[in-house]
């Protein structure tokens, strides 16, 4: 019985997601916030003596500290200093006093940010106003190790983290209680799914009247009821479940020799033949040694060895596929290699036979 059931179980059931994965609600969104500031600490890795930028923003800073530094920034010379651009994003509804992760960057030329500190920095948004603050110690998840002869990088190390390292001191005000009309903006636009998630919110809210605008927009009325307390219907909307309708597309990285196939390709009736060139090309030098005591000099010259091998691959006629599973078995019949698929699906774009959009990387 438990086999039957799950037997029968609709295949749009088993594939439904949340729409919460496919849309968001028009105006919640993320705030992107941007500053500026020096990160301290660093062992003799930090910017150079002619990064004017760090050191007049350490003078300015020792300035407001009212430290009076005897030298001009030009005269300064630190090494244990650098400048950097900090970045973070503000999520919608985050409150003053919350924390968020800050992402910093050298500016300069220092050459590593490990171990350092980042000093008081004031994050804006593009208003100009300052949303949130940013101090403290910084992860950066690389080294850079250098040697008289030679050196040994890992990652990134002028890029650094600080989790939880900007507290939120403004709050982007957001419009959302009392609303009449919610709009619902796809990641993916696309008519078939705009019109299956106004089908879905029109069955859990009736009288909602939820139409697809376009291919990324649908509308609907907010019903009273929910009007001063919109948050519940976001949580009952966001979790409908439907089957999402994707475009066919066969995606290919030339540099990598990666191929991803989209579950709705198909491939029409075609006959490929692919063979493979193999040349091996072998460089040596032959020496031709003068006998004992006979004045003569020593000989080099060059021996190149060149072996060309083909293929014998024969015509393979791919039948008509309607599933992936059909494409993937056919195109394994070959016996090619990921690289070699890459050529092989552009040739039958090419010839007309293939089903779907081909999109190169």
């Amino acid at each position: 019985m438990i086999l039957a059931a799950i037997l029968g179980t609709p295949a749009s059931a088993a594939w439904a997601i949340r729409i919460k994965e496919m849309v968001s609600f028009e105006g919640v969104r993320s705030n992107q916030l941007v500053g500026y500031g020096l990160v301290v600490g660093l062992n003799g890795t930090g910017d150079k003596d002619k990064t004017y930028m760090t050191n007049q923003a350490l003078a300015n800073m020792l300035k407001n500290m009212d430290i009076t530094v005897p030298v001009t920034p030009k005269d300064m010379k630190v090494k244990n200093a650098a400048f950097v651009t900090v970045t973070a994003a503000l999520p919608p509804f985050v409150k003053p006093g919350a924390k968020i992760d800050v992402l910093v960057s050298s500016t300069g030329d220092a050459t590593s940010l490990q171990g350092g500190t980042l000093l008081y920095s004031t994050l804006k948004g593009s208003d100009g106003k300052i949303y949130a603050v940013a101090q403290g110690p910084l992860s950066v998840g690389g080294f850079a190790v250098t040697g008289n002869a030679g050196s040994v990088q890992k990652n990134h190390p002028t890029v650094g983290r600080i989790v939880q390292g900007a507290t939120v001191e403004r709050e982007v005000p957001i419009r959302w209680q009392g609303k009449e009309v919610m709009t619902m903006r796809l990641d993916q636009p696309d008519f078939t799914n705009a019109a299956r998630i106004a089908e879905a919110v029109n069955s859990r809210l009736p009288g909602a009247s939820a139409r697809p605008l376009d291919a990324s927009t649908v509308e609907f009325n907010v019903p009273v009821n929910y009007r001063e307390n919109m948050a519940v219907m976001a949580a009952e909307l966001e979790n409908l479940e439907m089957e999402p309708d994707a475009i066919g597309k066969v995606i290919i990285n030339e540099r990598t020799g990666t191929v991803v196939v989209g579950e709705n390709i198909k491939i029409s009736t075609v006959a490929v033949a692919h063979g493979n060139l193999s040349v091996q090309i072998r460089e040596g030098v032959t020496v031709s040694q003068p006998g004992p005591f006979s004045m003569g000099e020593t000989v080099a010259a060059p021996d190149t060895t060149i072996n060309v091998e083909e293929g014998a691959d024969q015509l393979l006629l791919i039948e008509r596929s309607t599933t992936i599973h059909d494409v993937v078995k056919a195109l394994n019949a070959i016996g090619v290699t990921p690289r070699d698929l890459v050529m092989i699906f552009q040739a039958i774009k090419e010839a007309g036979a293939l089903h779907g959009e081909l999109v190169l990387m």
